[in-house]
């Protein structure tokens, strides 16, 4: 063999055995030399990304949940923000999402690459409008890793794919007519209707006398209010002077005829038009321009810039169910305006019509009624008609009122007007029922005598000496009843008749010494010191004072004194005529406290049928049966016995009424604010039609303001608001009359 192919067959064997783990090595049998290998050549340092970008990712589009536009700028690239500042950035956001009526962002992420620097993100989003119903889009979201932070690489593509190269989105809103609101036997109070303005161009006036004689009798202004309103303008200036109807131009039409080429003019449009008669305007409320610090939310609400909402009242409270459901079609134009696509569209729900609880001629006669009243006394008042097995109200006036037309575009020329009733020291806009917070008098007897028999300690035929002074707090303390010398020996059903107050104050005095806690909780179980749940207007909730409000108020302790006054319906007590009537028709109806409501129905639209309101129970009087019913003979007797203090008020009517007077103190050197609440009929009667009545139906509390004693100013309006219900006649006239 060779020398060099030996040489070869050795090399194989030897490096054979080398890389066999399990035999020994070469090395050590043959002493071969090692070779040392050559090092590779070392690739270029690149350092990694850290993780997270995905983390940066949902930062961004959990940002946009909370419409936290700046905070998702904080976390763009650099080289986008140098593409866009934040103001514009978040220009570009509010804009999209106003447009769009955008209520609120979702996203959800999908999946997410991360290779070194560069990084992206699958996310789908979904934004729920208020006028096009949903739109969902996936996205796919660039980052990059510079300056030490990971950004994300933004376009306008980023707020919807269709807007990528500087498209926007352009909503053309279909909003339905606003429904009408009724009384209970479909007569309109709020409507849309055609009006005109009437206005003039004063240097084109020719026949200023005969013009000014003519729109003072449709405008019912006084022509030197109408002239006063253009004097200062400029010959070529338009001047609104009013607003009247269609019909009412058509009817006219030939006396104004030859003044429109002489300085009249005339403006249509279509507005919230008011019954004549002006009626409830406490309950149905006006329509007003969307408050300015509102207006954004409005927007994407699907409102117009100019729309007009519901401010007050029935208005405000069912602006939803009026103006229904606008749709629209949203669509995407390009930088130029053009026509690129539509995303989305929606046709408008039809508003729902609201019938109220009330019928309107009773409530226009029991407006005029309280005014009649009161305007000679120079005094405001409430009153209020409540159905006591239903708890709808079936009569809601406050003195003095005012003209919803003063807030609508049909103003025109009445700012002065408007001025002047928001000014009003009167207060004209309160609703004095639901608002208006008085000590409640001696009506509230009822709840002391209530805490008396469940303290215990008392019972309706428990008696007491009224002496006309009573002493309890000490000689220095002395109260007084109204009465010179008392009402002599008298048992609590009887005190109630009399409206004894020395009894009162002793069953306060005696409750509060046992459990100081007990009279306010009795107080708060008739409903006083919260709303009754009315819905529709704005409602006071009264105060109820205890021990732990005296401590959280007035950082002062509870003392018997405290008891002792509202005993009387005094102190810190504050009730709404409201509450007050609420709790004599749960009197009335065997102790069931119904929650008060207005609207009767709520109109069909499209698919949605006509919805009755539901009759709610919030609870229960705390008194038993037999308890009940010797209050109701108690307050039966009020009207009817000798001695009772109404009883010469009620005098003549068919049936008999049930109620309780009030004369609560107010300010020192003031007359004292007068009640009169009860219920009726207290006794059957048969209609002259023929209807049994066997069983109360109405509770009505009155409340007149500075009025002085109950019997003598609220129990007169209270029979009277009774004779318009029940359409007695002949009407009593008003003892001031």
């Amino acid at each position: 063999m060779h020398k060099a192919t030996k040489f070869l067959i050795f090399l194989f064997l030897t490096l054979t055995l080398i890389s066999c783990d399990a035999l020994p090595r070469v090395e050590d049998s043959y002493n071969v030399p090692t070779l040392t290998p050559l090092a590779p050549t070392p690739a270029p340092t690149i350092p990694a990304a850290p993780p997270g970008a995905d983390g940066v990712g949902l930062a961004f589009f959990r940002a946009w949940e909370l419409n936290d536009y700046l905070g998702m700028y904080s976390l763009l690239s650099p080289q986008s923000q140098a593409l866009v500042d934040s103001q514009t950035f978040v220009a570009l956001y509010e804009d999209a999402m106003t447009t769009a009526t955008v209520q609120s962002i979702s996203s959800q992420p999908l999946a997410s690459v991360q290779d070194g620097t560069k990084a992206e993100m699958e996310v789908q989003v979904t934004w729920q409008t208020a006028v096009i119903g949903n739109i969902s889009r996936k996205f796919t979201v660039p980052l990059t890793y510079v300056q030490d932070r990971w950004g994300i690489v933004w376009t306008e593509a980023l707020i919807l794919p269709e807007l990528a190269g500087g498209n926007q989105l352009q909503l053309t809103l279909r909003t339905p007519a606003r429904a009408n609101i009724y009384d209970k036997n479909n007569t309109a109070l709020a409507y849309q209707s055609n009006l005109i303005t009437l206005g003039v161009v004063p240097g084109q006036i020719t026949d200023e006398f005969n013009l000014l004689t003519l729109l003072s009798t449709l405008l019912k202004t006084p022509a030197e209010d109408l002239k006063e309103r253009y004097a200062n303008a400029q010959p070529t200036w338009y001047v609104p002077l009013g607003n009247i109807t269609a019909e009412m131009m058509q009817a006219n039409y030939n006396q104004l005829e030859p003044f429109l080429s002489a300085g009249l003019t005339t403006d249509p449009y279509l507005g919230r038009v008011y019954n004549n008669q002006k009626v409830a305007p406490h309950i149905i409320g006006f329509t007003g321009p969307i408050p300015a610090e509102d207006i954004q939310s409005y927007l994407q609400a699907g409102y117009q810039p100019d729309e007009w909402i519901g401010r007050a009242g029935i208005e405000r409270w069912g602006e939803g169910y009026l103006r229904g459901q606008p749709g629209g079609i949203l669509d995407v134009r390009g930088p130029n305006n053009e026509y690129v696509t539509t995303l989305a569209e929606s046709s408008p729900r039809q508003a729902r019509s609201l019938h109220l609880t009330f019928d309107a001629n009773f409530q226009t006669a029991l407006e005029k009624a309280l005014a009649d009243a009161l305007r000679p006394l120079g005094r405001n008042g409430a009153v209020v008609v409540l159905d006591v097995n239903t708890g709808a109200v079936r009569g809601l006036a406050s003195y003095p009122t005012f003209d919803p037309t003063l807030f609508g575009p049909s103003n025109n020329g009445r700012q002065q007007e408007l001025q002047a009733l928001l000014n009003d020291s009167q207060q004209p806009l309160l609703n004095r029922v639901t608002q208006g917070q008085y000590p409640a008098g001696s009506v509230f007897k009822l709840v002391t005598f209530t805490a008396g028999l469940k303290s215990d300690l008392f019972t309706p035929s428990s008696r007491y000496n009224s002496t006309g002074t009573w002493a309890g707090l000490g000689e220095n303390l002395i109260k007084r009843d109204w009465r010179e010398g008392g009402h002599g020996n008298v048992s609590l059903t009887q005190a109630i008749v009399v409206s004894c107050n020395s009894c009162f104050y002793e069953v306060a005095y005696q409750i509060d010494q046992q459990d100081s806690n007990l009279f306010p909780t009795i107080a708060e179980q008739f409903g006083f010191g919260s709303v009754t749940g009315l819905d529709g207007v704005v409602e006071a909730s009264g105060l109820v004072p205890s021990p732990q409000w005296k401590l959280n108020n007035r950082g002062q302790g509870w003392s018997r004194g405290d008891a002792v006054n509202m005993g009387i319906g005094q102190g810190d007590l504050l009730v709404t005529p409201l509450q007050i009537a609420n709790m004599m028709a749960a009197v009335a109806n065997d102790g069931q406290q119904l929650i008060p409501y207005l609207i009767d129905r709520i109109g069909a639209s499209g698919n949605a049928p006509e919805e009755r309101w539901p009759v709610r129970t919030s609870r229960l009087l705390p008194l038993t049966p037999d308890e009940l019913a010797t209050l109701q003979k108690s307050l039966l007797d009020v009207t009817t016995a000798e001695n009772g203090t109404a009883t010469h008020r009620f005098v003549g009517l068919p049936f008999a009424v049930a109620g309780k007077t009030g004369t609560a103190e107010t300010l020192p050197g003031l007359a004292p604010h007068a009640w009169f609440a009860g219920y009726a009929p207290a006794t059957p009667y048969t209609t002259p039609a023929g209807e049994s009545i066997l069983e109360p139906q109405i509770a009505i509390a009155v409340l007149v303001e500075h009025g002085g004693e109950g019997s003598a100013t609220a129990a007169p309006i209270f029979r009277r608001a009774v004779e318009l219900y029940y359409n007695l006649t002949p009407i009593t006239p008003y003892p001031w009359e």
